[in-house]
């Protein structure tokens, strides 16, 4: 199977979706004419023209509103953050018009809305460019969070999410842009809510999502070389909803649970997660769940530090070692 950039995937995504439904555009800073920022609409304005690939002004408010009102219109707008650091500016529009159309309007109005762009640390782009702040978007019922980790999944995850009557948040990892990994030639799609096990064990269930999937990962693979303990990894992919089933019948087998992610630890989506399971599978538990997260403080610029603020395989195998007693 051929291999692809996490960015090149997402592009033929977009592509083709638009070439499938006219209805499709994209608009957001940079998208046309500089090709993104980076670099994911790549050729589209060549292709599709200045009227279905805009740049918009630096108005986050203001174009994350008339993505709104297009997606109202009938149109399936993919409306792009340069990162979801500057979506902090769209949440009112976000928040109180996308996620509440079908609602307030007793299931009259949809709002078939994708806003999609980078988020999570960047590598020393210090503490307001770094945030991971999927929590803002996953609090808010009608609004649907998908994160990929892998360009197989940020390609079929894209286009579920075009394809999707209600908004849908995608938020994609900006160190990821340039990760290679195997993506099909052929169509497919990636389930809403539907969570993938990445590596199998039964001693212990690891969640995670995102870039963070790739810290669980290497956690898992050093306390099975280190330690003999074979681990469940589960890459959820859609935060909201996020897949319930996957995670009981995993619990129930090891007994035990980490969450991992790149945000914060208070009120956070792994918050949320680790009281699920906390709350509902409590008798098949054998010791608390474990929490990895990134450290409660504004994201440090020096590249050490970033990375100190940050999960590692160190912290993770650490937190498994606990779960299971070692």
């Amino acid at each position: 199977m051929r291999e692809i950039a996490f960015r090149e995937a997402l592009n033929e995504a977009l592509v083709e979706e638009m070439e499938r439904d006219e209805d499709v555009f994209l608009m957001g800073e940079e998208v046309a004419e500089y090709h993104g920022a980076y670099k994911v609409s790549k050729g589209m304005i060549d292709q599709f023209g200045p009227r279905r690939v805009i740049d918009t002004p630096i108005t986050e408010a203001g174009f994350a509103a008339i993505g709104i009102g297009a997606a109202l219109a009938g149109l399936k707008p993919v409306v792009e953050m340069m990162t979801f650091n500057f979506a902090i500016l769209a949440l009112d529009q976000i928040v109180n018009t996308a996620a509440k159309a079908r609602y307030m309007s007793n299931g009259q109005f949809s709002v078939p809305l994708v806003v999609r762009g980078a988020g999570g640390a960047g590598g020393a782009l210090a503490a307001q460019h770094s945030q991971s702040l999927e929590a803002q978007y996953a609090h808010v019922p009608g609004l649907k969070v998908m994160m990929p980790a892998t360009p197989k999944d940020a390609k079929g995850m894209l286009k579920t999410a075009i394809r999707d009557p209600d908004p849908v948040i995608f938020i994609e990892s900006e160190v990821l842009y340039g990760f290679k990994g195997e993506v099909p030639e052929e169509e497919y799609l990636v389930e809403m809510g539907k969570a993938d096990k990445k590596r199998e064990g039964d001693d212990c269930t690891v969640i995670s999502w995102s870039r963070a999937l790739h810290f669980a990962m290497q956690g898992a693979e050093k306390v099975a070389e280190e330690d003999g303990v074979e681990v469940d990894v589960i890459d959820l992919r859609t935060v909201r909803p996020f897949d319930r089933d996957m995670i009981r019948e995993s619990v129930k087998r090891t007994n035990r649970a980490v969450v991992v992610e790149e945000g914060w630890p208070f009120a956070s989506v792994g918050a949320s997660i680790s009281e699920w399971i906390s709350r509902e599978l409590f008798d098949w538990l054998d010791a608390p769940v474990e929490r990895v997260h990134q450290r409660d403080i504004p994201m440090p610029y020096a590249f050490n530090l970033e990375a100190a603020s940050l999960p590692d395989a160190d912290g993770i195998a650490d937190a498994i070692r606990r779960a299971c007693y070692l």
